[in-house]
């Protein structure tokens, strides 16, 4: 067990720590319960996202809330592979750890990508899905604004040197203002050049063509969705997101017809920021409709 965090406004918990195949420390949050829901964050957020929810949920179900290597308080190596191959396989070392099977996810931003790489190879395993303002599919639209940071030497330098990804994302991936307290929150773990290498290794691993490294695992993904057509999804959708914008939206609508959906016009791409208290009750009930037991409960 690591050390308590709860001097961080808002996130009062005691995080975990598990060791991976490589040696590097993943850090984790292992609350509550119940059946498993494991909710997965994406760039440059870490498990301080999903703080609200994880104190909601901890009631009824056991929470799993990895921090992503490289983000939030597991360790950030330098000469490290940050790819979205790498990042399922540290989430799948986890949950076999934990002898975790039956689960529900909850994905967000690159989340989805990692979240639904897991859920391809576990497909029986899946209980059901949340989808929060995320992708797990091909597409070639990029902000201008994330595009120019993929560059080798200026993307560095923005985003290692002044921080800029993060930053940028405290006003712009909101509606809402956050206070300066909450906003600290998202910012403490990338708080020098050393500590934001999976910030910038994120954005360059963003596959929009079949030249880019992780362009292959995500078409076997896209081409596993297949799998969960039948699958209970609850889609949460912050209708201002200026990445993952209503274009993502009406794609996971046409894909999952049959999965409920909910347009938040006034919510930005930190959907659980801005409509949290409206979310997190759509997703109780959700659950509680759908959630698996664990074989042991």
């Amino acid at each position: 067990m690591a050390e308590s965090f709860s001097s961080i406004p808002g996130y009062p918990f005691s995080p975990c720590s598990h060791r991976l195949p490589d040696g590097h420390t993943l850090s984790y949050l292992d609350v509550g319960r119940g059946p498993v829901v494991v909710l997965l964050h994406g760039n440059p957020s870490w498990s301080f996202y999903y703080r609200n929810l994880a104190l909601l949920l901890q009631k009824r179900y056991r929470v799993i809330v990895p921090d992503h290597l490289g983000c939030g308080l597991s360790d950030k190596p330098r000469n490290y592979r940050y790819c979205l191959q790498n990042h399922i396989d540290n989430l799948e070392s986890l949950l076999k750890t934990l002898r975790v099977s039956k689960v529900s996810l909850v994905l967000h931003d690159w989340g989805g990508a990692i979240g639904m790489g897991y859920a391809v190879r576990h497909h029986e395993d899946i209980a059901a899905l949340v989808v929060l303002n995320t992708a797990a599919f091909h597409s070639a639209r990029i902000p201008w604004r994330i595009r120019i940071c993929r560059t080798h030497l200026l993307g560095a330098l923005l985003i290692r040197g002044f921080n800029v990804f993060a930053a940028a994302a405290i006003h712009l991936a909101v509606t809402k203002k956050m206070s300066a307290e909450i906003a600290g929150g998202y910012l403490f773990p990338y708080d020098c050049w050393k500590n934001r290498i999976a910030t910038l290794r994120f954005v360059q691993d963003i596959p929009l063509s079949d030249k880019d490294l992780s362009w292959g695992v995500l078409a076997e993904i896209e081409e596993g969705l297949s799998f969960f057509r039948h699958t209970p999804m609850l889609i949460c959708w912050g209708g201002r997101d200026f990445c993952f914008n209503d274009h993502y939206y009406r794609e996971w609508r046409r894909r999952f017809p049959r999965a409920e959906a909910h347009h938040f016009a006034d919510a930005g791409h930190y959907v659980l920021e801005d409509a949290g208290d409206r979310i997190g009750p759509l997703v109780e009930k959700f659950l509680e409709a759908n959630a698996a037991q664990p074989d042991n409960f």
